[in-house]
Order: C-alpha cells, then sequence, then structure tokens
C-alpha cells in the first residue's frame, strides 16, 4: 500500500530552488534537442507518465531528468545516437521481454538505449515502470521510519 503524498507536490515536480520547476526543466530539454531525440525523450516521458501517474518528475546533476516513485525509477539522458534510459534498481528487475540492452554487466543498474527509428513495446515498457515502482515501494517498506 502507498504512503499519503505530500500536499506540498505539484503537476508530479520537486520545484527547485529558484528558476523554472524540474517539468518545466524537461519540456525546454525536449525543445531544445528539436530532433528524433526529443521526441523519443517525450515519447518515453509520456509513456513514464502513464504507467505511474503518482511519478515525481525530477532534474539532477546538471541536467538529468529523472523519475521517481519511492525512489529512483530512472534517468533519461541523451547523447548523440541514443536516448538512454537507466533503471536504477535494473538488475532487480525481471525483463521478459529483453527491453534492457545497456549496461548489463553492473550488479544494480540496466539501461535501454533507444536509436532513431526505435519502436517502443509500450505495453512491456509500462510493465517495467510499474515494476520498477512495486520494487522501490516494498524496498520502502523495509526501511526503518526517519526519526524526527
Amino acid at each position: 500500500m502507498k504512503k499519503a503524498t505530500p500536499t506540498m507536490k505539484t503537476s508530479g515536480s520537486k520545484e527547485p530552488k529558484g528558476g523554472d520547476s524540474p517539468s518545466q526543466l524537461i519540456d525546454a530539454r525536449i525543445k531544445e534537442l528539436g530532433d528524433w531525440r526529443g521526441e523519443m525523450l517525450a515519447r518515453v516521458r509520456r509513456l513514464i507518465k502513464e504507467a505511474d501517474p503518482e511519478v515525481v518528475e525530477e532534474w539532477k546533476w546538471r541536467g538529468v531528468p529523472v523519475w521517481s516513485d519511492a525512489g529512483i525509477i530512472c534517468t533519461g539522458e541523451t547523447y548523440k545516437n541514443v536516448v538512454k534510459l537507466t533503471f536504477a534498481k535494473g538488475a532487480s528487475l525481471g525483463d521478459p521481454t529483453s527491453l534492457f540492452n545497456s549496461s548489463l554487466e553492473g550488479n544494480t543498474r540496466r539501461a535501454i538505449d533507444f536509436r532513431e527509428g526505435d519502436k517502443i513495446d509500450e505495453k512491456a515498457f509500462k510493465a517495467l515502470i510499474r515494476a520498477a515502482v512495486a520494487l522501490n515501494w516494498s524496498s520502502a517498506a523495509k526501511r526503518p521510519a526517519k526519526r524526527a
């Protein structure tokens, strides 16, 4: 069962100190790219939000979009030839349709590299997002409560 989310949360975003919200910064990155990478980032973002309407968008590490729910689900980096979604706990997730195609050697993370023209198995991708969220929540339930 999910814990109640703070009432301060607006539009699924955490407001950084000063400046634009993470959602606005991600919007700007998509527009700035202006090519297939922006379109791909926008598409996976939409799918993430459809899979988890409670997702929180963040902007970390000097410009990396991050999607979280009870912990990091994935990050969305853009490079010249790929849009890379790195799942923080990907090695612990089942991947029956073999979506993970990058960072396969690590003990924790796994990634999906999307290249120009790649098609997305939307059903499998959403299932992977939901599995990552469920794993985050199960891990959060095992953590001791923080003291005030």
